[in-house]
């Protein structure tokens, strides 16, 4: 397999950082209290997390942060696409699903393709704060962090919002739906 450099171009770099500024400022509410250039110096001397961005931006999660851990000194950034983001829905839940699938497989699975990107799946605590801050996947659904209990009987977890209500399913771990993705999460 082929690595990948996980660094962006000066160019690419400057571009990235114009899209996510302008979200930023955007939606205050999302970051009251935050300093757009502070967080900016943290991603210049983190090149990798900034490609991780990057790479949640192309597969349109319209990443933007959601808050600032002080224990860690992290800024969190979380996908804010009001939907799944597009360029990762009808994917299974892990590889071991993803290998269990005979016929009609998924190009990929949702836990493969965030440790690719160095991101995490946003687990449930995650997604209902992200609700707090709006309302997502009202037409679609995002697989979040399955519990090992869950998962090691066959099964993962989704969520979504419908009706004024975050609602938690379960689905099989195999499972694909053109309009399931998932959303992750950043911290820098």
């Amino acid at each position: 397999m082929k690595s990948i450099k996980k660094e962006l171009s000066t160019e690419q770099a400057a571009a990235l950082f114009k899209v996510l500024q302008a979200r930023f400022e955007k939606n205050m509410n999302r970051h009251k209290g935050l300093d757009w250039n502070a967080i900016q110096t943290k991603l210049e001397v983190n090149p990798e997390k900034l490609w991780s961005l990057d790479e949640m931006e192309r597969t349109e999660g319209e990443p933007d942060v959601v808050g600032f851990d002080k224990k860690t000194s992290e800024y969190i950034f979380y996908d804010c696409a009001a939907e799944s983001p597009k360029g990762r829905r009808s994917c299974c839940y892990d590889h071991e699903a993803l290998e269990k699938r005979k016929e009609n497989k998924p190009n990929d699975s949702a836990v493969n393709m965030a440790d690719e990107m160095g991101i995490s799946i946003l687990n449930e605590e995650e997604y209902r704060e992200l609700q707090k801050l709006g309302k997502f996947d009202t037409k679609t659904s995002s697989w979040i962090a399955t519990p090992s209990e869950i998962r090691k009987l066959g099964g993962a977890i989704f969520a979504d919002f419908r009706y004024n209500t975050i609602f938690v399913y379960h689905n099989g771990a195999e499972s694909y739906y053109a309009a399931r993705g998932f959303r992750g999460s950043l911290r820098v």
